[in-house]
């Protein structure tokens, strides 16, 4: 039996690759991911991110706005101040577990590879 797929399924199959994509766009960066690794030990402020991630505060504001548009970071209000933590920790603490599985053992240099490249752009 033929399965018959209309416009709207092409649509939503893009906008869920979409979505994956962004989620992973949002992994890829080693600060992300040393954020995420420090709200695994509770509520954050700005401010207490930048001072224990050596960062400035436009820096911060700036991946933690990538981390919220992915769910991967939720935010509540405190008077004047933001307090970030993780959205799905469960879920995120799977998918780095699995991430782990699938990094080769041998170094990747990826970044150099990619430089020159880069540049030619």
């Amino acid at each position: 039996m033929a399965m018959i797929e209309s416009k709207s399924d092409e649509v939503l199959d893009r906008e869920g690759k979409t979505r994956q994509a962004a989620l992973f766009h949002a992994l890829a960066d080693p600060t992300r991911l040393l954020i995420l690794e420090h709200l695994k030990t509770g509520e954050h402020k700005v401010r207490e991110l930048t001072d224990h991630l050596g960062l400035a505060q436009s820096t911060v504001s700036a991946h933690l706005a990538c981390l919220r548009d992915t769910d991967l970071v939720t935010v509540r209000s405190q008077g004047r101040a933001s307090i970030y933590s993780l959205g799905q920790a469960e879920y995120l603490d799977q998918l780095l577990l699995l991430a782990q599985q699938l990094i080769p053992n041998q170094t990747h240099h990826w970044h150099e590879a990619h430089t020159g490249n880069l540049a030619e752009v």
